[in-house]
């Protein structure tokens, strides 16, 4: 497979942002690309250096795919503001690979090739992150394009944590929603342990907002709006502790407004599977002198737009509790 253009490349890292619950800006082209991402509560800044993984042409070894770090000077250029990121990217699959920076942030002029095992890359698509233990025990980690700030954030640990056969396997584990029993988590150190769990807690996540996403057509169900704006909201919050669950039917599509309003209780949904504004929120805007758009606000809404599978509809129980744990009535 040739290289795909670098204008290809950026693409897919753009969208591999967008679907990874950013937005990204970027400041420089190039390599590293370099990306200021608005995310949840602020902003990343991330270089990325991004080649083409390619077969690596070694007949025994059909399974070997490899990015060439061309165009670049040893060291590699870090940033000093963020994270910097060093992966491949596998068009025909729209799949991510990450290599451990620490370990090919130096290198030997004569393009220097990085490896990872197509099958992990496969193994992603469906749990969304793989881990590829290679003989000198270095770990490359596949990646779905929803997992691409999380590996962005978490690079450096996902890479350290792997070097260990045990941790390595709980890691897949994780990734894969098996449960992991307390006893098993405990035989391995406890910083290792938390990057276990951040990536249970994520595969659990970003496994959950696909499915919603998927039941919604990726649609708001108040707006009818895709645009690769639609976010997954819990109708249960994840607030309400272990009473929330995160299956279909306790979620919902919404683009980022009615998502918020949802979650702050200005909207509400009720059994009749009817989004209304909450009045007694609403009395309360307009007493503060906040209610500018309110009314324009409260158009789109009435009866949601919902799966076509009624098996993934809301669950009447989830709507009542939700409603009850935020004093809706």
């Amino acid at each position: 497979m040739p290289a795909v253009t670098p204008a290809r490349i950026l693409r897919a890292v753009l969208n591999a942002v967008g679907a990874s619950g950013g937005v990204g800006l970027v400041v420089r082209d190039g390599q590293p690309r370099e990306l200021r991402i608005q995310v949840a509560g602020g902003e990343l800044s991330i270089w990325a250096y991004v080649w083409t993984l390619t077969h690596g042409g070694r007949p025994t070894l059909p399974h070997e795919y490899r990015i060439q770090l061309t165009s670049v000077r040893s060291p590699l250029a870090l940033n000093p503001d963020g994270v910097t990121v060093l992966i491949g990217y596998e068009p025909d699959l729209d799949m991510f690979a990450g290599f451990d920076l620490k370990r090919h942030r130096r290198f030997t002029p004569g393009s220097p090739s990085v490896q990872i095992d197509i099958r992990k890359i496969q193994q992603a698509l469906q749990n969304g992150v793989a881990f590829d233990l290679k003989e000198n025990n270095e770990i490359a980690v596949a990646f779905r394009p929803d997992h691409f700030l999380f590996y962005s954030q978490h690079s450096k640990e996902l890479h350290a944590a792997g070097q260990s056969a045990q941790v390595l396997n709980l890691l897949g584990r994780a990734a894969a929603r098996q449960n992991i029993r307390a006893a098993d988590l405990a035989l391995v150190p406890a910083q290792r342990q938390r990057v276990v769990e951040q990536v249970a807690r994520f595969a659990r996540a970003a496994n959950f907002r696909d499915q919603v996403l998927n039941a919604y057509d990726r649609r708001c169900a108040v707006t009818r709006l895709q645009l690769r704006i639609a976010e997954a909201a819990h109708i249960l919050p994840v607030a309400a502790g272990a009473r929330s669950l995160d299956v279909v039917g306790n979620g919902i599509a919404l683009s980022p407004s009615y998502h918020r309003a949802f979650d702050s209780g200005l909207i509400y949904l009720g059994e009749d599977l009817v989004m209304r504004v909450n009045r007694h929120m609403a009395l309360d805007l307009r007493a503060k002198g906040l209610a500018a758009g309110l009314e324009s606000f409260r158009a789109p809404l009435g009866r949601i737009h919902l799966p076509a599978d009624r098996n993934q509809w809301p669950d009447p129980r989830f709507v009542r509790l939700a409603n009850e744990f935020r004093g809706v009535h």
